[in-house]
């Protein structure tokens, strides 16, 4: 049996957003098992996404995703709390890393070398692997906080500052899942 290389590709989503979790995915690709049309999420519709999850989640020798929840990122920093996020990715995996790539050039401490990569989901199979599961965890959570707070289009927008999201803030108030250490949330604050 040929032995498995244990690096991961580490990426986050959901800095950007005034509400939810900030969440990351960790993903080690099986070279046996080539995963066709791994990509920056961002670049791939819902529908291509939703397609390859089960595949990324069948043929990887291993995954598994890691967040920061609201209040941490109100108390830490979206950078920091995506750095806990990314952390507690690789903690969840059942296996030691000899290495770790992260998207972007903020490295989180890992107790394995890590290498970051600016637009590494680009570039980097594993790294667009763990982009696409992060990206889907993200938005479908985003669906069922929708409901559970209708009225500022959640399901709509994940999230994101968008004019719909912001008039919704000055007319609603924040929900007790915007971050309240985002400005267009603070000044919504009443």
């Amino acid at each position: 049996m040929q032995s498995v290389v244990l690096i991961a590709g580490i990426d986050e989503v959901g800095r950007g957003p005034l509400a939810g979790p900030v969440v990351t995915a960790a993903v080690i690709l099986n070279p046996n098992k080539p995963i066709t049309g791994l990509t920056d999420s961002k670049k791939l519709s819902e529908k291509r996404r939703e397609q390859l999850v089960p595949l990324i989640e069948e043929y990887a020798y291993a995954w598994a995703l890691g967040r920061a929840e609201v209040e941490e990122i109100d108390q830490l920093n979206i950078l920091q709390a995506s750095l806990l996020a990314m952390q507690r990715a690789v903690a969840a995996l059942p296996y030691e890393l000899v290495h770790a790539l992260v998207d972007g050039n903020h490295a989180p401490k890992l107790p394995c070398p890590v290498t970051t990569i600016i637009k590494g989901d680009l570039t980097e199979p594993a790294i667009a692997a763990a982009s696409i599961l992060a990206k889907v965890a993200r938005d479908r959570e985003m669906l069922v906080l929708d409901q559970l707070y209708p009225g500022y289009g959640l399901a709509k927008h994940k999230g994101y500052p968008t004019a719909q999201h912001q008039q919704a803030l000055i007319d609603l108030g924040p929900s007790p899942i915007h971050r309240q250490s985002f400005a267009p949330v603070r000044r919504a604050i009443r």
